[in-house]
């Protein structure tokens, strides 16, 4: 059996492969902080912690997520929200982790914490027109 991905699916994994890096250049910095060579208050090790742990479980999912678009022929709105909710949110979550959390000595998160619930409506939405689309196929 021959997987032939949709144009679509192939950009978009691509771009979600090629993030990977930036996930990865995350993590060295995320070891700096545990390491106690970049000092951060408990909350901003939490939130650097969460922030790393989305994305890259977010970018997961978002790959698999274009192979089940594929599979399920949506097009229109459906087709987008399914093909592109998730990714939107693996940018958005994890966004919202950090820039919330990056004014110097912070103990809670700023405004931009509403991109986090920006990324997660993102991902109820992707997540649930995929599901049923994947249903109604």
């Amino acid at each position: 059996m021959e997987l032939e991905l949709s144009e679509a699916a192939r950009s978009t994994a691509g771009g979600l492969l090629v993030a990977v890096v930036a996930i990865e250049w995350g993590g060295t910095h995320l070891l700096r902080i545990v390491r106690g060579r970049v000092p951060v208050t408990e909350f901003q090790q939490a939130f650097a912690r969460a922030g790393h742990a989305h994305a890259g479980v977010l970018v997961t999912l978002a790959l698999v997520c274009q192979l089940f678009a594929d599979a399920a022929g949506l097009d229109g709105p459906a087709a987008i929200a399914a093909r592109n909710g998730v990714p939107l949110a693996a940018i958005l979550m994890p966004a919202g982790f950090f820039l919330s959390s990056m004014k110097r000595d912070a103990v809670r998160p700023n405004r931009l914490i509403l991109l986090l619930y920006a990324g997660t409506a993102s991902l109820a939405i992707g997540v649930l027109a995929l599901g049923l689309g994947l249903l109604m196929s």
